[in-house]
């Protein structure tokens, strides 16, 4: 599963629905921007002069973020869509790594090859025309990444959270040790934090506290394209859920699986939930509006 092109791949689907403080008093500084085409929030916990310090080098971080998954404006992304070779950076391996370590563990559903199938659906191109340019298993993945004629990746369906994760390694390096970091994902330092659960027809469904952690979510109708969800499966079956919602460890690893679960059965989840280190529980929301966690 995925999604990519020129907007946002999805409304975001978790708010912070309120923050758990600490017992004692603690200053609160909030920061809010824009990240890889979203908004971004930041709150941090703790003396105000160590926050400013932390957000003064904020603006460095994120524009390396931008640089190197972005869509939107001129990065290692754009630059191996366009000339179908790179000699990646190490976030950008990292990030591979992970995708395909997912698309595995997915049974090919997490697929970043789908740009092509988005942009045809954005444009009113030729979808199925655009489905032969898709595949993961055609990404040369050893020493400089490599694709055929045709093909384009997009990360729209797991950089957000990996950009969540890069920050609040930042705000840990600083000191913090309680903050909720929202770059397209929710993470945790600390906590715990009360975290809303929606869907796009439902509404919010149920409160989740998450601490030292992350929570993310897809609705692969929240955005449609041509009248088809904007998170799509390679080999075009629909999704199974109006929304998915998944905690973790790691941003990165809740956003990729939230994006690519919209298409697995319960019984799959169950089975992810008690194999994947670090996959804590799952929330998936029917047509109908019927939430059950795994």
């Amino acid at each position: 599963a995925g999604a990519g092109g020129m907007r946002r791949r999805r409304f975001l689907q978790i708010t912070a629905a309120a923050v758990a403080l600490p017992h004692r008093a603690v200053a609160e500084t909030r920061w809010q921007g824009v990240a890889l085409g979203a908004a971004a929030d930041l709150r941090l916990l703790g003396p105000r002069d160590r926050a400013e310090t932390a957000l003064a080098g904020l603006a460095a971080l994120l524009d390396r973020i931008e640089a190197t998954f972005s869509l939107y404006r001129p990065s290692e992304l754009t630059q191996l869509n366009d000339t179908g070779r790179l000699t990646p950076s190490p976030w950008f391996r990292q990030l591979v790594d992970l995708s395909d370590r997912l698309h595995h563990l997915t049974d090919g559903a997490f697929d970043p090859s789908v740009q092509p199938l988005w942009l045809a659906l954005a444009s009113g191109g030729d979808e199925w025309a655009a489905r032969d340019d898709v595949g993961w298993h055609r990404v040369a993945l050893d020493g400089d990444i490599r694709l055929h004629p045709g093909m384009a990746l997009t990360f729209n369906g797991i950089a957000q959270g990996f950009a969540t994760d890069q920050v609040c390694a930042h705000l840990a390096r600083h000191g913090f040790d309680h903050a909720l970091v929202n770059i397209g994902e929710h993470a945790a330092i600390g906590g715990p934090f009360r975290l809303g659960i929606a869907d796009p027809l439902a509404g919010v469904l149920a409160e989740w506290q998450v601490a030292d952690g992350a929570l993310a979510a897809s609705s692969p109708r929240g955005t449609e394209l041509a009248g088809q969800p904007h998170v799509q499966h390679p080999l075009g079956l629909p999704p199974l859920w109006s929304t998915v919602a998944v905690e973790a460890d790691t941003a990165a690893l809740a956003d990729g699986l939230s994006t690519a679960l919209v298409f697995a059965t319960r019984d799959r989840i169950a089975a992810l939930v008690a194999a994947v280190p670090g996959l804590r529980r799952v929330a998936v929301i029917d047509a109908a509006g019927n939430m059950a966690t795994v």
